[in-house]
């Protein structure tokens, strides 16, 4: 896949089938979407381009909400949209004056002047250009005018329930992990860089990792214990988790820890990558760390059985 920071360093694309959008998680949304988008490139011999912006537009739009977590960083983003298949992939710069342009500016301007699109791919009630005034009707007038073809993505349902980023930021935020993993179709991961702690863990036989996670808008899911598998220099681990401040040993600051199964290597400074997969109990304190110590036995058997069925 080919990345382009700005308008200026795309070229030209035959036949280029687009679609454009956050796409934040690339759930299960998105790659109906994505799907759709490399059929088509298939039947007009053409090649999938998607459209996508940073930071995410509601950071731009409302400065002082600070309360958007978001699914992905952007390298996570590339990757994810990298491995659907698409073949060019636009991030554009998101600005109050990109913000200002009309549906008809960016119609005309970037739809078709600049990318020349053959066929534009959007999804379910997808809206876009100033104050998102820009409709799927809106597009088709503009389509005929313009000489390009479009087509609407029904909306995509799991159980019932509309597959989207915000259904999917709700459940993580109430630690309802196995949801977000059914509607992103993969579980919910978080990366960072293992850092030294207090070293608390291994008095009681339970020794941790705790992450760093650097990226200031990556969700977090809610705090508690939870199943998790642990990527370490590409192999994979089960583990238990732990998120919140510790309360049995007075914490103070908020942390995120991880106890790999079957692990005694030094990771200092690493990278690694946490699969959330069911959460297994709350965050509570306990009377010492005896009690401390039984509970983690408890809450690792526990853990095991969760990752022997999510493997089944």
């Amino acid at each position: 896949m080919k990345v382009y920071r700005s308008l200026e360093e795309l070229p030209i694309i035959n036949n280029a089938i687009v679609t454009q959008g956050t796409f934040d998680g690339v759930h299960l949304a998105h790659k109906a979407i994505l799907n759709r988008l490399k059929e088509l490139a298939r039947l007009h011999d053409g090649e999938t381009v998607v459209m996508t912006f940073e930071p995410h537009p509601r950071m731009v739009l409302f400065p002082d909400d600070h309360g958007l977590h978001l699914l992905q960083t952007l390298d996570e983003k590339i990757a994810s949209l990298e491995e659907a298949g698409v073949e060019h992939l636009l991030v554009l710069p998101f600005t109050k004056a990109f913000s200002r342009l009309t549906s008809l500016q960016f119609i005309r301007d970037i739809i078709v002047n600049t990318i020349k699109t053959k066929m534009l791919v959007i999804g379910y009630n997808h809206r876009f250009g100033k104050n998102r005034e820009g409709t799927f009707e809106h597009l088709k007038e503009f389509a005929s005018l313009y000489g390009f073809e479009i087509e609407e993505i029904p909306r995509q349902d799991v159980d019932a329930e509309s597959v989207s980023s915000t259904r999917i930021r709700k459940a993580l935020e109430a630690g309802e992990v196995q949801i977000a993993a059914k509607y992103l179709g993969r579980l919910y991961t978080v990366s960072g860089t293992v850092k030294e702690g207090k070293k608390f863990g291994r008095t009681i036989g339970f020794p941790t990792a705790n992450i760093d996670v650097s990226h200031p808008y990556k969700l977090i899911p809610a705090d508690g214990v939870y199943a998790v598998q642990v990527w370490v220099d590409n192999v994979c681990y089960g583990g238990m988790l732990n998120a919140g401040f510790r309360p049995t040993v007075d914490g103070t600051m908020h942390a995120i820890e991880v106890h790999i199964f079957n692990f005694s290597e030094g990771i200092y400074g690493k990278n690694i990558t946490i699969g959330y997969v069911d959460k297994i109990r709350d965050e509570i304190r306990f009377s010492g760390p005896d009690e401390l110590k039984k509970q983690l036995e408890k809450d690792k058997l526990h853990a095991t059985r969760l990752l022997a069925n999510a493997i089944d």
